[in-house]
């Protein structure tokens, strides 16, 4: 018999046994066995814990810290989830790591509580998927009060008590500047998001072709290591032949715009990959890049010169994500043409395809059952879909399912936080449109969470309740947290039917 179904004995008979543990659930997909220990998660009371026990091997030694409890004769180690023994974790056992994703489906499943990752890892197990659960920009750090190494914790937990060794990635996400990525390297990532959106020149779609000509000459053209001339003459004379039967035979004036427009955009792309690249060559990273926070969608051709740049710098992209046709609001579905859609999408593939393959990134992606439904009839290409708000959602979904009092006074402090907190969401919300929960049964309170004027005023403002001044004086997030730890089969049901509502669409 192995020493794991020796130990898994020995835990049952616990379980029959000694009240300590009838007291308690195990999770027993997160049973593993090495270096002569036995681990496993533990939720006593409301509060999960990790427990080693092992027949000839000293506790002390195990590199965990806890408290030993002896029970019969036999001693346990009961461990906080804290962040040191979250790094022995990761030493112990490989597939706690995140791991580099490749140019496969995946999706980012950003947890903004640090408690979904296991639904989300049920709900995405068989779907074809990789999954990256460690995924936050710096501003929903910022706005949740959370660490880098928190999140990448949680996600390392939830694979253990999943038992989920398929691997799974971390995305540090809209990262601007190199501080970001020295803060994300140390945490552990190994995805890295750049979002150059502050570089984007959206007035050059509206530039005369003198207007271009001079600040197609102001680029910084010695950083992007080309001649203006010589980059201007090339992508003139570009006739592109792509797999979908489309040529690319761009105008003068669309490669100046193209260039004006995107310039500086690729050279501060260049430069903070140099310096991830230079600083850490050593740690493993895949690089996705962000264009999608522009005023008009991006052409194909504007595509194709970014990708063709990206090709030019030496810059291997495992994803990109493009602004695409129609409105992709947050927590709701998409708004648009899906027949434009599908055409445009069809034809980015095609340049992806291009220029090796790289995934196309669905950004704000959460809730584009639509959209979904287009991507997955095509059956083409790789894509990766970041969600995160959805899963705050659906946390609020299970309070106002079993804690309306609470839900209720989120709902009405999200109202009188959603101006303010609106004001870096592309959203059309309108509260006017949104009853008073106060006046609303206990069992009318969940229709909110299908009401996409709710949804959004919930979305932005979960920075507010989460670590804003009046959470704290309120205790929102202790409240709430406290509410899905007790309720935690309900929440974990309905994130784990969210989420394969998510994924479904795309295996058609």
């Amino acid at each position: 018999m192995s020493n794991n179904k020796i130990h898994k004995n020995k835990i049952n008979e616990c379980k029959d046994l000694f009240d300590f543990f009838k007291n308690v659930h195990i999770y027993d997909n997160s049973l593993n066995d090495t270096d002569g220990f036995c681990f496993f998660m533990i939720k006593d009371g409301l509060d999960k814990f990790l427990i080693l026990m092992s027949e000839s091997a000293n506790l002390n030694d195990s590199g965990f810290e806890g408290e030993i409890i002896e029970i019969n004769s036999q001693p346990f180690l009961k461990c906080e989830l804290t962040h040191k023994n979250a790094e022995a974790l990761r030493s112990t056992f490989d597939f706690t790591n995140p791991v580099l994703i490749g140019k496969v489906d995946s999706y980012g499943l950003g947890d903004r509580l640090g408690n979904a990752g296991p639904a989300h890892l049920k709900a995405i197990w068989d779907s074809g998927f990789k999954p990256v659960l460690a995924q936050q920009s710096i501003r929903e750090l910022e706005r949740t009060n959370r660490s880098a190494e928190e999140v990448l914790d949680a996600a390392s937990w939830s694979v253990f008590q999943e038992g989920y060794t398929n691997g799974f990635g971390a995305d540090a996400d809209h990262l601007k500047t190199t501080d970001d990525i020295d803060r994300m390297v140390k945490a552990g990532y190994t995805m890295f998001t750049i979002d150059p959106s502050e570089f984007v020149v959206n007035e050059a779609m509206n530039m005369d072709l003198d207007e271009l000509e001079v600040n197609y000459n102001k680029l910084p053209w010695s950083d992007l290591d080309a001649q203006p001339e010589v980059q201007r003459a090339h992508y003139s004379k570009t006739s592109s032949p792509l797999s979908n039967g489309s040529i690319l035979n761009p105008s003068e004036k669309e490669v100046l715009t193209g260039m004006v427009k995107y310039g500086k955009v690729i050279n501060h792309t260049k430069k903070l990959v140099d310096y991830l690249k230079g600083e850490y060559p050593d740690h493993p990273a895949e690089i996705e890049l962000s264009v999608d926070e522009t005023d008009q969608p991006t052409t194909p051709f504007e595509h194709y010169l970014i990708a063709a740049e990206m090709q030019r710098l030496r810059i291997d992209l495992v994803s990109l994500a493009p602004r695409f046709c129609g409105d992709f609001e947050k927590g709701i579905d998409f708004k648009g043409d899906l027949e434009q859609f599908r055409e445009e999408y069809e034809l980015h593939l095609a340049i992806a395809e291009k220029f090796g393959g790289y995934k196309l990134s669905i950004h704000s992606g959460s809730d584009k059952f639509s959209v979904y439904e287009v991507i997955g009839s095509l059956d083409s290409g790789a894509v990766h879909v970041k969600t995160a708000g959805t899963s705050y959602l659906e946390a609020l979904r299970t309070i106002a399912e079993v804690n309306p009092d609470l839900f209720r006074e989120i709902m009405k402090f999200s109202l009188t936080r959603f101006e303010e907190d609106k004001k870096t969401y592309h959203i059309s919300a309108d509260v006017n449109q949104i009853p008073n929960p106060y006046e609303l049964e206990d069992n009318q309170l969940v229709e909110l969470l299908d009401d996409n004027h709710a949804r959004q005023v919930l979305h932005v403002a979960y920075g507010s309740v989460l670590a804003g001044a009046a959470s704290k004086e309120n205790k929102y997030k202790e409240r709430l947290m406290k509410s899905l730890a007790e309720h935690e089969e309900i929440y974990e049901q309905n994130l784990e039917k969210h989420f394969i509502k998510h994924l479904k669409p795309f295996n058609q």
